[in-house]
């Protein structure tokens, strides 16, 4: 999913997330957990006693997104286990996504990780750790039914108004395919920009159009024309040198694997099962 490429242009629907509000999922913690202790189980670090902080970057659906007023999602899930495993709750920090690749919001110590169907990238482990990869992601074009367009060889050959988020792989894709697209600032906005018309055609992450496509509204307005495999897997990162909440991500992680709650959760948020989509936790 998401990287940060140089300087953009045409950001349409602007929805920059604002840093420092804070969202709680699960059950309410309090700064200080109750035990005024900053160490969990295992001896993990954590920045806040008694939670364990998540900078995410608001709505990624359906890794994460607020629902009924919580915070909710297939990431949300997976690192609710976690905190599990730690003794402690989620707490989410909505942040702007440029943070993600340098680490700020880690370094300053306002967050313990990072969650938000980051793609683990060369560029991006300078700044960061990842921990094992948990998901792998393909790209998708997502048409307006009717539209002519197959492929994103189509796009191009048509010159087709292409739109795609801001600072992701997926616009990265396309414009090493030689595609100048319309740059959207959350997922949202890009599927708004093919809803009204602003562009024809639109890359995103694949689950993220499942998503969408879960809707029937949007099932009877919308196809996929084509599915992208860019070799793409998500992981979590973390403060460089934290191998403790590194180890403890992957722990759990792969406990979810060995207990069948990793499917469950990936058939709740995501869809049915894709055992490839599901296997580089191996890797």
């Amino acid at each position: 999913m998401k990287t940060l490429p140089g300087r953009r242009t045409r950001i349409l629907a602007a929805t920059t997330a604002t840093a420092g509000l804070v969202l709680l999922t699960a059950c309410t913690s309090s700064d200080d957990g109750g035990s005024g202790s900053k160490t969990a189980a295992g001896g993990v670090e954590l920045v806040k006693a008694g939670q364990l902080t998540t900078c995410t970057h608001l709505p990624y659906p359906p890794f994460q997104s607020e629902i009924d007023g919580k915070v909710q999602g297939f990431d949300v899930a997976l690192i609710d286990l976690v905190a599990e495993d730690l003794g402690v709750k989620q707490a989410i920090l909505d942040t702007p996504f440029e943070n993600f690749k340098t680490g700020a919001f880690l370094n300053s110590g306002e967050c313990d990780l990072a969650a938000a169907g980051m793609t683990i990238t060369e560029e991006r482990k300078k700044n960061v750790d990842f921990s094992d990869p948990y998901f792998n992601a393909t790209q998708a074009v997502l048409v307006a039914k009717g539209s002519g367009v197959g492929s994103l060889a189509d796009v191009k050959t048509k010159d087709v108004a292409l739109g795609a988020q801001a600072q992701t792989t997926g616009e990265d894709h396309v414009k090493k395919e030689g595609l100048d697209p319309v740059s959207f600032e959350s997922s949202d906005a890009v599927l708004n920009g093919l809803r009204t018309g602003q562009v024809k055609a639109v890359v995103i992450d694949y689950p993220v159009v499942q998503g969408w496509l879960k809707d029937k509204a949007n099932a009877d307005a919308f196809e996929v024309a084509e599915q992208i495999d860019t070799g793409e897997e998500y992981g979590v990162t973390v403060k460089k040198g934290n191998t403790a909440l590194r180890e403890a991500i992957n722990k759990a992680f792969a406990d979810a694997r060995a207990d069948g709650t990793y499917k469950k959760l990936y058939e709740r948020w995501i869809g049915p099962y894709d055992e490839s989509a599901a296997s580089p936790a191996a890797s």
